[in-house]
């Protein structure tokens, strides 16, 4: 669509909003499994909704012009502190933090803090297991960091910390973990990677972005989970996303450090040049007050016994879903569903697991299939919140039917010669044109309706599951951009 240059009545312009939102997946009602976060409650989104309009005008450029920004930055760091294990009479009574726009920014600052912080390694190193997020790679890329990934057991989905041990070297500045693991939700040993961090004088950071804000409230339900935040000893900094189990629109997440020395080389300073001395805690200079104030409100509304109620009712949910999927033959978890993700995948003789995707979202729950790597077969997460327990019941039927479907359907079929392109091509030969072409042949890139993918995938899924990395990577890159194109009139 294009965007004239004319005013138009704001009625209208609601409209055509509207109108465009109508293409996207449902982010409420407990039906998509990924992406989004719904705690289910009635009033939330009105009143996050409110605050951000309260400051979305206010600028996190210089917190001394606008101290209300500070403070709300404050409460939150210092709340999900306290969630964390630090704050006075913890074992981190000095932790300090900073708000982000994400967690990927959260992880961008961990690394650089680490790098920026051992100035005499020419070429630093961070240590990751291969079930660290993706924005680690896009850390070590962004910095000039090399990542040093290490495997993990296809049967636990953890690494070894002796594995971990044996990769750090004298030019390793961060060592990283899981709490939990995005893809299979497993929280990583940890103490022991901490351990041996410590042992070698490294840094070690806690992802916690996905689970870190509902892992301590499950651990108080008697979910048996390991320890992984600040009282364990070696733990450096750990981050968590609000936009995630808190339950705050998008985007805000919180790095912390153990003390205000580990969190300095984080900051950006640069006074040379004729105008203001820029001081930076963040990636971004100008920063919306609006996600912070909407954060704010969440957290005031919901309260500790509010994340505790909605924490028991998503662990119920995670327990049905786990048990809807060990009732059907044919699959299995791909590990014991103790956070909140189920993550399954198929056994020999069962349906194609990309076609079974498909079937669930003609049925109207939305899935995420995750490809193959390595060991690891490939699967389906689901990312579970309170939203979802409504539609337990509802699921387990559906799943039935749609493993009946995917059998019957087989698996989806692409033409020998397609395959053969794309598990022999040079990643370079990717031309958009090329990618165009392949694109067009499977139905990519818009039909109308402004979605750009058609309502089956399984195809698109098969082909980057038999793609090599490198070429999955390129494929995807050149499909992004040829979506990513200016409209005019």
């Amino acid at each position: 669509m294009a965007l004239p240059l004319h005013g138009l009545p704001p009625a209208q312009i609601l409209d055509e909003l509207r109108g465009l939102r109508a293409a996207d997946q449902p982010t409420k009602g407990g039906r998509l499994f990924a992406y989004v976060y719904d705690p289910g409650l009635d009033g939330l989104d009105e009143l996050a909704l409110a605050a951000h309009g309260i400051a979305a005008s206010v600028n996190g450029l210089d917190p001394t012009a606008f101290p209300s920004l500070l403070a709300l930055e404050n409460a939150l760091v210092g709340a999900a502190a306290r969630l964390l294990g630090g704050g006075p009479g913890s074992a981190a009574p000095g932790v300090v933090g900073s708000v982000t726009s994400g967690g990927t920014e959260s992880l961008i600052l961990a690394v650089k803090a680490a790098r920026d912080a051992r100035p005499e390694v020419a070429e630093p190193r961070i240590v990751v297991p291969v079930t660290g997020h993706a924005a680690f790679a896009k850390a070590a890329h962004y910095l000039g960091v090399h990542l040093d990934a290490v495997p993990v057991s296809p049967v636990s989905l953890r690494p070894d910390p002796a594995d971990i041990a044996a990769a750090i070297t004298p030019d390793t500045v961060l060592v990283a973990c899981s709490a939990p693991s995005y893809a299979h939700g497993v929280v990583d040993p940890v103490a022991e990677i901490a351990a041996v961090a410590a042992a070698a004088g490294v840094r070690c950071h806690v992802d916690a972005c996905f689970g870190g804000w509902t892992l301590p409230y499950l651990r108080r339900l008697g979910v048996d989970l390991p320890d992984f935040d600040f009282a364990v000893r070696g733990v450096t900094s750990i981050s968590v996303d609000l936009h995630k189990y808190a339950y705050a629109p998008k985007g805000t997440s919180v790095l912390l450090h153990r003390d205000p020395s580990l969190r300095a080389p984080q900051y950006f300073a640069f006074g040379d040049w004729p105008g203001y001395t820029m001081i930076n805690a963040g990636v971004s200079s100008t920063r919306s007050g609006g996600p912070i104030a909407a954060a704010y409100a969440t957290l005031r509304r919901i309260g500790d016994d509010g994340y505790l109620r909605l924490a028991s009712t998503t662990r119920d949910a995670v327990r049905g879903l786990a048990a809807a999927v060990e009732a059907v033959d044919g699959l299995r978890l791909m590990a014991p569903a103790l956070t909140t993700v189920v993550c399954f995948t198929s056994s020999p003789g069962g349906p194609d697991l990309f076609v079974l995707a498909d079937e669930l979202t003609a049925r109207g729950f939305h899935t995420q299939p995750q490809l193959r790597y390595g060991d690891l077969p490939a699967s389906i997460h689901l990312t579970v919140t309170a939203a979802v327990a409504p539609h337990v019941a509802e699921f387990g039927t559906a799943l039935a039917a749609a493993v009946a479907a995917a059998r019957a359907a087989g698996p989806a079929q692409l033409p020998p010669e397609v395959l053969a392109l794309v598990t022999a091509l040079d990643p370079a030969a990717l031309t958009s044109e090329v990618v165009a072409g392949l694109a067009a042949g499977l139905g990519l890139g818009g039909d109308g309706t402004g979605r750009p993918l058609p309502e089956r995938v399984a195809a698109v899924n098969t082909l980057l599951d038999a793609a090599p990395v490198p070429v999955r990577e390129r494929l995807l890159v050149e499909f992004l951009g040829l979506l990513q194109r200016p409209t005019f009139d």
